[in-house]
């Protein structure tokens, strides 16, 4: 169970790395887009945003549902 832990963190690690190479590609278009009158990258804050804060709310969702599922099991008994 450890190694696959180990094996997977190191694996998601070294993977964004190489990832990380793309975000200055992608910012050189959206503002040479922009320069050009062009709308392409308007959203993109909001776009980042939102893909960001998707993985707190469905774990603050999960956390609501578990704490729900919990507290009615203890009513029942």
């Amino acid at each position: 169970m450890t190694n696959k832990f180990l094996f997977l963190f190191y694996l998601l690690t070294f993977s964004s790395i190489k990832s990380n190479a793309q975000c200055a590609m992608c910012k050189a278009v959206v503002e040479a887009n922009l320069k050009e009158g062009g709308s392409a990258g308007a959203g993109l804050n909001e776009g980042i945003l939102y893909l960001m804060a998707m993985p707190y709310i469905a774990v603050f969702l999960f956390g609501i549902f578990y704490f729900l599922q919990k507290r009615n099991k203890k009513e029942i008994v």
